[in-house]
């Protein structure tokens, strides 16, 4: 009974250690992946209008994206590091990586662990004017109301 009562804490402590960390690298983890998209979604407005204005295709400006993507890093969560970023044409990928410090897990070389969130955007056209399709009641058109 003794042994029992000496080897439970020594059996459930590191347990509850890791439900612990692994609920907050979790939340981390979500949180890394909603910043990414916001990124990715903020660089991927960026146009090229000298290309679109001379009648090229509508792109991303590369230059531009990526200098919005490290300005909404910054603002979004400043602990976070932006390790690739493509542009191709209409699309933004990107990756981003955090090093979270681990306050339970003695066990952990360096008591900390990386993690990542991938995200990717894409520039689409707006549309040239409303459907006309739609019907409109005949009282929108009355000028006597």
């Amino acid at each position: 009974m003794v042994s029992f009562a000496v080897i439970l804490p020594l059996v459930l402590m590191p347990v509850a250690a890791y439900a612990v960390e692994a609920t907050y690298i979790a939340t981390r983890q979500a949180a890394l992946a909603e910043v990414a998209a916001q990124v990715a979604e903020d660089s991927a407005q960026q146009v090229d209008e000298s290309t679109f204005r001379s009648g090229g295709p509508l792109q991303v400006d590369p230059g531009e994206a990526r200098a919005m993507a490290f300005t909404s890093l910054a603002r979004r969560d400043p602990a976070a590091t932006l390790r690739s970023f493509t542009v191709s044409g209409r699309s933004v990928s990107l990756r981003l990586e955090e090093t979270v410090p681990l306050r339970f897990a003695a066990w952990v070389p360096g008591g900390q662990v990386t993690i990542a969130a991938p995200a990717s955007a894409r520039l689409a056209a707006g549309y040239w004017s409303p459907s006309s399709l739609m019907p409109l009641p005949f009282r929108s058109f009355s000028m006597t109301g």
